[in-house]
């Protein structure tokens, strides 16, 4: 069952958050509060939480970018659910390379698994369209997607997130884990290239 995400195609109000920040060369501005973060994220882990009473799930988080999203929802999961991470890029400065890399590897027996991916955004879909067909050689029970943003508009490969948080323009975003060039990550918030 796939779940609507929210959508957002403009800059949010904030409670306590500054309106622009500067990181490197770029100016950004507030878009998706904390608060409204935390709401969604409650509203996929009551989700998560219903479809997968008794089944032990393996939840993946794609390095680096998802850490801090799959740490919130692991954190607001329920159910007995294990968490493990892989590590594949295809990101340099504000755009994708088109190229996925695998740096740390998965150890799991993965075999009968329900498994979850854990994303911080689908953006063309390349990445998980490259990852998703060696879960299915690891022969998991069942694979979904939770994905912390989608951009619909950038994407390119048949890949569609069964739990998605947020839908957005296709614009370049930090905070909430998401960098520009290794900075912004830390940013509770998410914010928007001005």
């Amino acid at each position: 069952m796939r779940h609507s995400p929210q959508h957002y195609s403009k800059p949010a109000k904030k409670l306590n958050a500054v309106a622009e920040i500067q990181i490197h060369d770029k100016v950004f501005v507030s878009f998706i509060s904390k608060e409204k973060i935390n709401a969604r994220l409650a509203e996929l882990a009551a989700q998560i939480n219903a479809d997968y009473a008794g089944k032990n799930p393996i939840v993946i988080g794609i390095l680096n970018g998802s850490f801090i999203f799959a740490a919130d929802i692991f954190r607001l999961l329920t159910i007995e659910a294990e968490i493990s991470f892989i590590k594949l890029a295809s990101y340099k400065g504000t755009s994708s390379t088109g190229n996925v890399v695998t740096a740390i590897g998965l150890e799991e027996t993965l075999k009968g698994r329900h498994v979850i991916i854990v994303e911080d955004i689908i953006d063309t879909g390349k990445t998980l369209h490259s990852f998703l067909p060696e879960l299915h050689n690891r022969q998991a029970a069942s694979v979904k997607i939770a994905t912390f943003l989608s951009k619909p508009e950038a994407l390119k490969y048949e890949v569609k997130a069964d739990y998605c948080a947020f839908e957005i323009e296709n614009k370049f975003v930090v905070g909430y884990g998401l960098d520009y060039d290794g900075l912004g990550r830390n940013i509770p918030e998410l914010y928007v290239l001005k």
